[in-house]
C-alpha cells in the first residue's frame, strides 16, 4: 500500500502545527500534537515533541487506508499525498461523498484539483488557514499529476535526463 511522501508529511505538519498540550479545536474537539484527536485526548493532557510524530504516523495510516480504499485510479505519489492530507483534515466520510473523489475516480485531475478550494469553511466561516492548506494541497496534487509520468510510462513527460 502507498504511503504519504515527504512533501505530504511536511504539508500536514505545517498545516496542523505542533501543540504539546491538549486544546479544543474550532469544533470543540480535544486535539494534541499534529492534529491528533480521539478518546485518548483529554483536557490537561501533554505529550513530548518526540511522541507527536508517532501519533501523526498512526493517524496518517488511517487516512492512507481511506484514500487507498476509495480511489479507483492510479495516482502519483504527490496526488496520493495531497489526498491523504485532505482526508486527515476533513475525514473519510466527507471525502467518500465528495465531488473531489468522484472527479478523481473519473480521471479528471484538473477538475478534482479545483475542488480543493471549496473545502475552506468551518462552522460556516471561511478560514484563512484552510484557504492556505487547500491551496497547498492543490499545488501538491498538480505537481507531476500524470500517473504515467510517475510510472515512467510517458516518454514525453516527467523529468529530463541531462547528459
Amino acid at each position: 500500500m502507498p504511503t504519504m511522501n515527504a512533501a505530504g508529511l511536511a504539508l500536514t505538519e505545517q498545516s496542523e502545527g505542533l501543540r504539546l498540550s491538549a486544546y479544543q479545536d474550532l469544533g470543540g474537539v480535544w486535539t494534541i500534537g499534529y492534529g491528533h484527536t480521539g478518546p485518548d485526548v483529554t483536557p490537561g493532557m501533554t505529550i513530548t515533541a518526540a511522541q507527536a510524530p508517532a501519533l501523526l504516523q498512526a493517524d496518517l495510516k488511517t487516512a492512507e487506508n481511506a484514500v487507498s480504499d476509495l480511489v479507483q485510479v492510479a495516482l502519483t505519489p504527490n496526488q496520493f499525498s495531497a489526498l491523504v492530507d485532505f482526508v486527515f483534515n476533513v475525514g473519510e466520510a466527507a471525502f467518500a461523498g465528495s465531488t473531489l473523489l468522484a472527479l478523481v475516480n473519473r480521471g479528471d485531475f484538473a477538475g478534482a484539483a479545483d475542488q480543493f478550494g471549496k473545502w475552506v469553511y468551518a462552522a460556516g466561516q471561511e478560514l484563512p488557514g484552510l484557504v492556505t492548506r487547500r491551496a497547498a494541497e492543490k499545488a501538491l496534487f498538480l505537481a507531476g499529476s500524470d500517473p504515467a509520468d510517475a510510472a515512467g510510462e510517458n516518454p514525453s513527460g516527467g523529468a529530463e535526463e541531462i547528459p
